[in-house]
């Protein structure tokens, strides 16, 4: 089978070898473990490879580079337009050359294929939604649009769209689905964790806007400030790194608060199984990678009220649902800090859901996906 990717994500060279995201072709490796022959429409970085980029596994493996697009300013948007004809081009003829289409979404580059798989409707396709499908979220034009699109049966035909969490009123293409880090064999046992001693906290996502880090950080500092002890190891890299160091340093909360960068999959881990607490107050969400992870090992989640968070934690049972507020979210936590029995209660509880949703699971479902088609 000719299995074709179409992703906005940018890929790496080394060798004969293609690197990329590292939990983005740890999933993508799933499906390819499937097929034999793999076509990957996406633009090529020069990027020097990171601790958090691994390696497609196969031998057929070719990459179709097309530039990357973006409409953020008007020298990009012109150049973006200029690149468009290309981008169409490639699209087009690899489609035309494969026996499964699969899509990542949301995404520029996504969203041409969305456009360009309607041209193909006897093609086997799946899309996977990777953003946050609630249909009462309030997200830019083009996510509206490719969700629209990939729910249109009318348009979209003989494809099968992966999102998370399970939705009202969705038409009878759309599949709930979910997404792994850790084999059943990586279950393993760990202590109950004291939670009337020092508190571990874990902030695991890029240092950007969208993920809230400097809300994070300041959570800590209140908490502190009422006189709890803590700590938060931050592990990820991003944009707004500079400032969150400086304010670090001029609140002195150095002692308490410990900025990573990337790490690797065996570093985060262990981070995860020491902390008491997992925290994500992000904007947007598909289904958090790195929330599932910290439940897996019984970090508990502190996570905000978007996307399919609520049904992950199930309405607060295994976490704390906050609001993106300071004062608000730190009365929430100082609040469950009073509980001992019911913080190890959801620990438990959050590691038994995570648990289900292992690697053997997700292959096994993905299996399913190809072989059904």
């Amino acid at each position: 089978m000719k299995f074709l990717i179409i992703s906005h994500v940018g890929h790496k060279q080394k060798g004969s070898q293609w690197f990329a995201y590292a939990p983005y072709v740890r999933e993508m490796n799933m499906w390819l473990n499937h097929v034999s022959e793999v076509e990957i429409v996406a633009p090529k970085i020069t990027d020097t490879i990171s601790p958090i980029d691994i390696a497609y596994k196969g031998n057929k493996i070719k990459l179709t580079q097309v530039p990357s697009i973006a409409f953020v300013n008007p020298k990009k948007a012109i150049m973006s337009l200029f690149n468009l004809p290309i981008i169409l081009f490639n699209l087009i003829n690899a489609c035309r050359r494969a026996d499964h289409i699969h899509l990542r979404c949301p995404g520029n580059i996504g969203l041409l294929g969305c456009i360009i798989q309607i041209f193909f409707p006897k093609k086997i396709k799946t899309a996977k939604y990777a953003g946050n499908w609630d249909p009462k979220a309030k997200q830019p034009l083009s996510y509206n649009f490719q969700k629209w699109l990939l729910s249109n049966t009318l348009l979209t035909r003989n494809m099968q769209v992966l999102v998370y969490g399970e939705w009202e009123k969705q038409t009878k293409n759309i599949k709930p689905f979910f997404t792994a880090t850790y084999k059943q064999s990586e279950i393993v046992s760990i202590e109950n964790r004291d939670y009337s001693t020092v508190l571990n906290f874990v902030f695991i996502g890029s240092l950007v806007e969208g993920k809230r880090p400097l809300l994070t950080v300041k959570i800590i500092q209140r908490l502190i400030d009422e006189g709890i002890i803590v700590n938060l190891d931050m592990y990820g890299d991003g944009v707004l790194k500079n400032d969150l160091e400086q304010y670090i340093l001029s609140n002195n909360l150095s002692k308490f608060v410990k900025l990573h960068g990337n790490q690797s999959k065996e570093v985060i881990q262990d981070a995860i199984k020491k902390a008491h607490f997992s925290i994500l107050p992000s904007k947007s969400e598909g289904w958090p990678k790195a929330i599932a992870e910290a439940m897996f090992f019984g970090a508990i989640p502190i996570v905000t009220k978007i996307s399919c968070v609520p049904y992950m934690l199930n309405n607060g049972q295994r976490g704390l649902l906050i609001e993106p507020n300071l004062e608000k979210a730190v009365i929430e936590i100082v609040n469950a800090l009073e509980n001992n029995e019911e913080l190890k209660n959801k620990s438990q509880a959050a590691k038994d859901w995570s648990q289900l949703y292992t690697l053997d699971l997700f292959e096994n479902e993905i299996a399913k996906l190809i072989k059904n088609n």
